[in-house]
């Protein structure tokens, strides 16, 4: 009976050892796959650029970016070299140079791609001072990220960052623009995707859009349908 009992230990103890040695490897195996899956991902920090100054405003600007701290660092934004035109940022602080007082100009997820000091001068009125930003915040591809692919939208604020107003409309990308002084005006080239095919292309038209800067909204088609019809029945014969 007692060598039941031993062998019965034995046995009990063998089997135990054998799940143990079974199981130890899925469980590695799991946790390495874990662990480099946590490595894959990106892992990004918040990058504050240099102070942006301007005479004519009140308000101090600090860039907001983001940086992959897996990458080299020549990759991340450079503050000291920052660009207006050329550096993507994700969002501006605006901080009142006199009450201290800061806020963001923008409350969504959105890419700003360039923005321009706007001072129209016009005989006998004071002069118009805006930001025109170039913003992406619409997915208009479809592939869940937002990249120059998608359209590029045209937005105004006054210098304290607030009373932000779309001025071009939603499927188009801004080409490039010019202040109309005397008018207080604003005309931007635009690019549609007028063939509705997620895509800005070559075959997609182009018009001008004016925008009243008295009176900032999505401007007005300078080039009508029936513009461009006569235009195609004069030289597409």
């Amino acid at each position: 009976m007692k060598n039941y009992s031993f062998f019965k230990r034995i046995t009990t103890a063998t089997i135990i050892a054998i799940l143990s040695f079974a199981c130890e490897p899925t469980v590695s195996r799991k946790t390495e796959q874990a662990k480099a899956t946590d490595k894959s991902k990106p892992q990004q920090n918040i990058v504050y650029g240099e102070l942006i100054i301007k005479e004519q405003s009140d308000y101090l600007m600090i860039p907001v970016s983001l940086k992959d701290i897996n990458k080299e660092r020549d990759n991340y934004l450079n503050s000291s070299g920052y660009s207006e035109r050329n550096s993507n940022l994700f969002n501006i602080i605006f901080y009142h140079k006199q009450d201290a007082e800061t806020h963001l100009l923008l409350n969504k997820k959105a890419i700003i791609t360039s923005f321009d000091l706007l001072e129209v001068k016009a005989t006998g009125r004071p002069p118009t001072r805006l930001w025109l930003y170039k913003i992406l915040d619409q997915d208009t591809n479809a592939d869940n990220k937002l990249n120059n692919e998608d359209g590029i939208i045209g937005y105004l604020s006054d210098l304290s960052g607030k009373n932000l107003q779309q001025i071009t409309p939603n499927n188009t990308q801004i080409i490039n623009w010019v202040v109309i002084p005397s008018q207080n005006a604003i005309i931007l080239k635009t690019l549609k995707d007028s063939d509705n095919n997620k895509k800005f292309t070559e075959a997609d038209k182009t018009n001008f859009i004016r925008v009243n800067l008295d009176k900032p909204g999505i401007g007005t088609e300078i080039i009508s349908e029936q513009i461009e019809q006569e235009v195609k029945s004069y030289f597409l014969k």
